[in-house]
């Protein structure tokens, strides 16, 4: 028998030896946040929609933040001003992440600047039709180097810097349409099934310094969003609802503290990815 131990500043009761302890400890941290008090997390699209939260929850567990933006300076630099008012500490940097040259750049000034990396999330991507007979070179070629090519360059880059982190962490951005097939939007869904496989790869090729896993997104309704997409997704999801921006949030915060899980793909979809 052992003394009770302290998770997020509560008292648990601990009837089963310090093992259990330790073990409910890092249950709790893996499901309530974790401490990330002096690491450094980069998000890559971070001025709107599901990055912006990814940023905001970063920041609120102690990550001192890089918010990368392409065009959307505004937005980036008002959610650095969201989380330097909570008492965090975030900087804004502007690259094109389908030139490998700017993400040379974007880390060449991570490292001045804050001297390390310890989660990299890649969140940036595009979302388009392209349906078959009236889709441009132009257009699928944005969406592949966006959405693709613009992690692979990213992990490439971050990866000597994340394994010096000693927990280096790498979340890349899938999506269910890198699992379903959705004609519409063939360059998107073929970009999102190219991320998991990238994952996967990337997952052995940097272990064990560095766990790489992804999440894959369904409907995650924001308030400006068409009601009728909602009103579609609720329809085919199991549990009669879309996700929230905390859904999301939630997985991240997850990844981030399981030590012991690489080379994963999340779906956090309401069971909408369930085969019927």
């Amino acid at each position: 028998m052992s003394g009770p131990i302290v998770a997020h500043g509560a008292l648990v009761p601990c009837e089963y030896g310090p093992g259990y302890g330790r073990f409910l400890h890092s249950v709790l941290n893996s499901c309530l946040g974790v401490n990330l008090q002096g690491q450094v997390a980069l998000v890559t699209g971070a001025g709107r929609r599901i990055g912006r939260a990814i940023a905001l929850r970063l920041a609120a567990e102690g990550a001192r933040m890089v918010l990368h933006y392409r065009s959307s300076q505004s937005e980036a630099e008002a959610v650095a001003a969201e989380i330097v008012h909570s008492g965090g500490e975030a900087a804004c940097i502007q690259a094109e992440l389908t030139r490998v040259v700017e993400i040379d750049r974007l880390f060449e000034e991570i490292e001045q600047r804050l001297g390390r990396l310890d989660i990299l999330v890649n969140n940036a991507a595009i979302f388009s039709p392209t349906p078959v007979g009236r889709t441009q070179e132009s257009q699928w070629d944005a969406i592949l180097d966006t959405n693709l090519k613009a992690q692979f360059f990213a992990a490439q880059r971050a990866a000597p810097l994340l394994a010096q982190s000693g927990r280096g962490r790498i979340i890349n951005f899938a999506s269910l349409g890198g699992l379903q097939a959705w004609p519409q939007y063939t360059a998107y869904g073929v970009s999102k099934a190219g991320v998991i496989m990238l994952t996967r790869c990337l997952a052995r090729a940097l272990a064990p310094a560095v766990t790489v896993n992804a999440i894959a997104p369904g409907t995650i309704s924001f308030p400006d969003d068409a009601r009728e997409i909602a009103e579609r997704a609720i329809r085919s999801a199991p549990l009669r609802r879309t996700g929230s921006a905390d859904d999301i949030t939630n997985a991240v915060i997850y990844l981030v503290g399981a030590g012991f899980v690489t080379g994963q793909v999340l779906v956090v979809d309401g069971g909408s990815s369930i085969p019927s």
